[in-house]
């Protein structure tokens, strides 16, 4: 009978090593760059040779019977601590050895919780130390249930390796002496074989997880992908213009870039023939396009993904922000689960999407591989001689931003990963942080004239508030304008939008108040109505989400007080294309009593003193300004903002450098990292029947899309308002050896509303007794 490693569909082991083997050469070929960095040449070797051993101890007759669901003991071993002593009968070096074990070993689960849920709870000791107790099983008694003859056969027959005789160990040494080393920090970022430990295992696990879901081929970016390029700019010259020269010189430039261009100028353009130029001389790597907001991702997706435009959908994937810890767990703990094979079909296609060549990722999807979190380590393969790509790096907070540079020192300065940043507003002070991180770059401009080519708004100054002001709005409407209002928070983007949509043909909301599905039906609404020249969107009413990434084009803005660099890039949605002269402005000087808790008050204040010194020349934004007008309101960090910086990048670049380590995930760690957000995902109680019904069809990125963010205090403060507003339930599906499946979830009972969003003053009408 032969062994099987999957189960529904059956899959012997034989055929899971070659699909893990079949990973491997895509690896090689994806990633040429990493023997360097571990500075071992035979590196693809070592990692071969834990591919063929790594599941081996699925030969267990109990866990085969499991397999065939039959009557089994097997009583919820890990397999693959019976596949560890194999790999002592390889002709290998001691050390290689060591680093095999370990990998087989922690393919699967964290050794902390290994060693504490599965081996002293499940084998006698044999001895007396701190991890001794007297277990149900004997280890060698239950590796003796494998036909250890048959494995050495089905080695030598279809993967040329041989086994010699070796003695049988419990693995209880191996991990528990890695666990006092890495405990003590004495295995850290300095530490010989470090790298190579961290890459060898996160090279298992990809293999393994897309071998499992028997991906047959990994994308690589190459010159054909780059092919539209060259089309545009055909198309440039055929209409007698060319690329700008910063483009031309991104696209002939080697190296970390850092790029100042004004907004529309054709920074994503810029940022691609940079990345054809890296992977042409420097050769493979994953590239990451990385935004600040999750709201932008979709756009920016929608657009690199663009089969006639673009790099194409087969090229560029999107990583939602929970998707890699559910297919993680999936292949981990769940492999074995009685699901439809639709449902399983189902996720082994998404998995196809961690694969993919380049990503569209917020800073958080890379800087949590920094805090030890599931998966870290196949996170930081992908890393390794990648490019990476920072669009409007400026628009985040001190302590992200401190994270941002320690992730920059540490993928450059390590793993042969280069950079290209760029932004229309970064302030001296930061950009002389980034300069540090990166070592070796090349800064490059727009000129002088493109700049002020891009002159295209002037600011006009208005008393009172927005909401006030909304009669000359609807002037504007009724007169046939394409109008912007972006307010500074979600409740009052609602209001004013109710008000005014009666006055435009077509109108559309944008606020990160939405579910993740209706926000990208807004975005896809909006992006259509560009295109319909007969019949646009004539109103966009939004908030901070519209800053970056909309590739969208209004006639005039009216916007509530806000940060220079906010309203630059707000402004960079009227007239983007500079096709109607100078185009108004409208700043209200007013900002309503909720605005200090999302805008510092001071920096409020020093835009609009700003804004009142362009009234010497007609409000005019000049563009080759704009990094004057980015210092005088942020001349250097607040004492406070310096604080915070300073404390978590000292704090961040000790803990990569000296207590991450391979196998472990740390639970505090991870609570420091969760700790960070500012927002809550919750599930409005409308919507809680499909939610269960996308989990119990293993639809997890369906489900996650049901939830809308909502800020920590605003969380605080429902809970404080009445016990009614939010609960916390469990959705049970599914059986995994006799276990359930549970994953627990926020209800919140306010309306909510495809067109408006969640709405905090209305409560939904539901019946407690139901849920």
């Amino acid at each position: 009978m032969e062994i099987l490693a999957k189960s529904d569909p059956q899959i012997t082991l034989k055929q899971h090593i070659d699909d893990c083997l079949l990973i491997l050469v895509h690896l090689r070929n994806s990633f040429p760059k990493i023997p360097t960095i571990v500075d071992e040449n035979d590196f693809w070797d070592i990692v071969r040779l834990a591919i063929i051993t790594h599941d081996l101890g699925k030969a267990h007759r109990e866990f085969n019977k499991l397999l065939r669901a039959l009557p089994n003991e097997w009583y919820g071993q890990r397999h693959e601590l019976f596949s560890v002593p194999f790999v002592d009968g390889l002709t290998v070096d001691n050390e290689t050895k060591r680093l095999l074990k370990l990998a087989v070993a922690g393919h699967h689960k964290d050794f902390d919780k290994l060693q504490k849920e599965y081996i002293n709870k499940a084998y006698a000791s044999g001895y007396n130390d701190e991890f001794g107790t007297e277990g149900l099983f004997d280890f060698e008694d239950e590796f003796a249930k494998i036909d250890k003859e048959s494995v050495v056969v089905l080695l030598q027959t279809y993967f040329a390796t041989t086994v010699d005789s070796f003695t049988v160990h419990s693995p209880r040494k191996l991990i528990s002496s890695y666990l006092v080393k890495a405990d003590n920090g004495e295995f850290n970022l300095y530490s010989q074989n470090y790298l190579k430990t961290l890459l060898l295992l996160g090279a298992l696990k990809h293999c393994d997880h897309l071998g499992s879901a028997q991906v047959r081929a990994i994308e690589n970016l190459d010159g054909t992908s780059f092919e539209f390029l060259g089309k545009k700019r055909k198309q440039l010259l055929s209409e007698n213009k060319d690329l700008y020269r910063h483009q031309l010189t991104s696209s002939k430039t080697l190296g970390n870039v850092i790029l100042t261009a004004p907004t529309g100028s054709g920074k994503t353009e810029s940022a691609m023939l940079w990345l054809q130029k890296q992977i042409s001389e420097s050769g493979q790597g994953r590239a990451f396009y990385i935004l600040p907001f999750t709201a932008s991702i979709n756009a920016m997706y929608e657009r690199l993904s663009s089969d006639q435009n673009d790099l194409g959908a087969s090229k560029v994937g999107m990583i939602h922000g929970k998707l890699q810890d559910y297919l993680y767990d999936y292949f981990d703990d769940l492999q074995y689960a009685d699901a439809k094979k639709e449902a399983i079909k189902e996720i082994h296609d998404k998995f196809r999407i961690l694969a993919m060549p380049l990503k569209v990722i917020t800073p958080f999807q890379l800087i949590k591989h920094l805090f030890g979190l599931k998966g870290f380590e196949q996170g930081i393969l992908e890393w390794s001689g990648g490019y990476f790509i920072f669009d409007e790096i400026h628009a985040y907070s001190p302590d992200v931003f401190a994270q941002i540079k320690v992730f920059l020192e540490y993928v450059t300065h390590h793993f042969h990963g280069k950079v290209f940043i760029m932004t229309a507003t970064m302030p001296t002070f930061l950009r002389k942080e980034l300069e540090e991180s990166v070592g070796g770059f090349t800064a490059i401009s727009a000129d002088q004239g493109l700049y002020n080519a891009f002159n295209r708004h002037r600011v006009l100054l208005k008393d009172r508030l927005l909401s006030d002001n909304l009669g000359i709005i609807k002037d504007d409407l009724n007169a046939g304008k394409k109008v912007l209002v972006v307010c500074n928070t979600v409740r009052q983007s609602q209001m004013v939008y109710d008000q005014l949509k009666q006055n435009a043909s077509r109108s559309v909301l944008l606020h990160g108040a939405f579910t993740g599905e209706d926000r990208t039906r807004h975005e896809r609404i909006l992006k259509e109505g560009e295109k319909d020249s007969e019949n646009p969107i004539q109103l966009l009413v939004g908030t901070q989400a519209i800053e970056v990434s909309l590739d969208i084009d209004y006639d005039i803005i009216y916007t509530e007080p806000a940060p220079i660099d906010a309203l630059i890039q707000r402004f960079g949605r009227v007239n983007r294309k500079r096709e109607k002269g100078i185009c108004t402005a409208v700043v209200f000087r007013s900002a309503n009593a909720s605005d200090k808790y999302i805008y510092n008050p001071e920096l409020v204040s020093r835009t609009i003193e700003l804004f009142e010194s362009l009234n010497n020349n007609g409000g005019l934004v000049e563009e080759l300004k704009i990094q004057d007008y980015i210092d005088f309101v942020y001349p250097w960090w607040s004492e406070k903002d310096k604080q915070a910086f300073d404390q978590i990048y000292h704090l961040l670049k000790y803990s990569v450098e000296h207590e991450l380590a391979p196998f472990l995930h740390s639970k505090n760690r991870e609570e420091e990292y969760y700790k960070q957000f500012d927002g809550i995902k919750v599930l409005p109680v409308k919507l809680k029947d499909r939610f269960e019904k996308y989990l119990s069809g293993f639809d997890f990125i369906g489900a996650e899309r049901l939830k809308v963010q909502i800020r920590k205090n605003k969380f605080a403060q429902l809970i404080a308002e009445s016990d009614q507003n939010l609960y916390k339930t469990t959705y049970h599906f599914d059986s995994v050896n006799g276990k359930l499946i549970s994953v627990p979830y926020w209800v919140l009972t306010k309306k909510y509303s495809e067109e408006l969003g969640l709405l905090y003053d209305e409560q939904e009408e539901w019946n407690a007794e139901l849920l």
